[in-house]
């Protein structure tokens, strides 16, 4: 009940005064107009575009088995590191550098505060951002709507070439090393090789298999009292022993060397190509066209909301107001 005497007196308050309100509502909105003309108008052009993997690229390549796919759509960390990306104050300076944004928007870096003023300028008209799809969304806001379009297609390109050189330089420190590890394992065979080919020139080819046959000869010699034929075949024996733990030693390093080496090769490759090649970070949907039609302000809008918001702060003095008057009549 009190209620319903509250809203009866509310409204007869505001119809007592309606003449105030809609004095009030036209001056509103004869200034909210105002301004919202002279306010600069802002054309809007974006990028859609999706994060792609950032797993190996050689890998892909030289693994049988990988569940990897270069050509699918990345992961939400992939798409969030692309972000950080085209969010980090290295694309920022080359963005603002290349398009020479401090004059564009009239602002004086040299003066204090004027860095920070056109980093703030700067964000208020560009940002990037994820959407419920997965997809990345690049938006740019300027009163020129060319210089919009150019610079969202940039900001793709520079993020694009700044993921690139960031996983070429950690590639590119990676296969340095296993080109290192590579060519110290191909010289240490290649060294082996070499002293085992001077054992072969030297009659040394199957240690085994020579012992076994020159001791079968030699029993044979013996057998037939062959005593010159023994001797030879003695000094053979004996010759033989004396390089019996070099050629083993050469043999016994060279089997798992060049197991190694395979591996070592494989790595290499694998990363030669992480390190030279240059694939698109991105997948892009939409490409940024110059905008026919303002974004904003929104001026209805504008003098819908001022005119609303003055006369609720009108109702408020006036109550305030009243309440004042109704308090001191009673004293």
């Amino acid at each position: 009940m009190n209620s319903k005497l509250d809203s009866s007196h509310l409204i007869l308050f505001v119809y007592k005064r309606l003449r105030i309100f809609i004095i009030v509502g036209i001056v509103a909105t004869f200034i909210s107009s105002a301004v919202s003309l002279i306010m600069e108008e802002k054309f809007e052009s974006s990028v859609i575009m999706f994060a792609t993997t950032q797993s190996s690229i050689g890998q892909q390549f030289y693994e049988e088995m990988n569940s990897g796919d270069i050509l699918s759509y990345g992961e939400t960390e992939d798409a969030e590191r692309l972000l950080q990306l085209l969010n980090s104050s290295l694309v920022r300076s080359k963005i603002i550098k290349s398009h020479n944004l401090a004059e564009h928007y009239d602002i004086e870096v040299n003066e204090p505060g004027g860095r920070t003023l056109l980093q703030k300028e700067y964000n208020s008209n560009v940002s990037a951002s994820l959407t419920r799809y997965g997809s990345i969304r690049v938006a740019v806001m300027d009163k020129d709507p060319q210089l919009a379009k150019v610079i969202a297609n940039h900001l793709v390109q520079l993020t694009d070439s700044l993921a690139n050189k960031l996983r070429n330089e950690r590639a590119q420190l990676a296969y340095e090393l296993s080109k290192q590890s590579y060519y110290k394992a191909l010289n240490e065979i290649q060294t082996a090789e070499d002293k085992l080919g001077k054992l072969h020139e030297q009659g040394i080819y199957n240690f085994e298999a020579q012992v076994e046959g020159l001791t079968v000869q030699y029993g044979t010699a013996v057998a037939n009292n062959n005593m010159k034929g023994a001797r030879t075949i003695q000094n053979d024996l004996d010759r033989i022993s004396k390089l019996a733990n070099e050629y083993n030693e050469l043999v016994n390093f060279l089997e798992p060397a060049y197991e190694q080496l395979a591996t070592l090769k494989k790595r290499h490759d694998q990363l030669k190509v992480d390190a030279e090649t240059r694939l698109p970070s991105s997948l892009v949907v939409d490409m940024a066209e110059a905008a026919d039609k303002k974004s904003s302000p929104v001026r209805w809008m504008i003098v819908v909301v001022s005119v609303l918001s003055t006369l609720a702060m009108t109702l408020i003095s006036l109550l305030v107001l009243d309440s004042i008057k109704s308090a001191d009549n009673k004293k």
